[in-house]
């Protein structure tokens, strides 16, 4: 599913470079409609949350970790996942999935993460 707009209270999660260069797919969208900010790999700006999908499985994973963490304290917010790390970082659905395991029901996954 390709997300084009958010609901209030709605957070893009996107996967993006730990330089925040979001020159291409999910993280060019962050950036042109949900409030990304070039130059920020991390963190939630705007209506986007970036995770550092590119600096390796070990960080993707710590990043997806902060994550969850982050949507647990924010129930007032609803967690639009994207499928992270699965496109140019080059990580199968089935290896990212499992990073999302326990993940609350603010967080929204891709149909292939579930």
């Amino acid at each position: 599913m390709m997300i084009t707009q958010l609901e209030p209270g709605e957070v893009f999660v996107f996967g993006s470079n730990a330089a925040g260069w979001h020159a291409g797919g999910a993280a060019a969208t962050a950036l042109e409609r949900f409030g990304a900010i070039w130059g920020e790999g991390h963190g939630l700006h705007g209506q986007s949350y970036a995770i550092d999908t590119m600096s390796g499985f070990e960080t993707l994973a710590a990043e997806a970790a902060v994550f969850l963490g982050f949507a647990a304290e924010h129930p007032e917010l609803r967690f639009l996942v994207t499928e992270v790390g699965c496109g140019i970082a080059g990580y199968s659905p089935a290896e990212v999935a499992p990073l999302f395991r326990g993940a609350g029901a603010n967080v929204v996954l891709p149909e292939r993460f579930r």
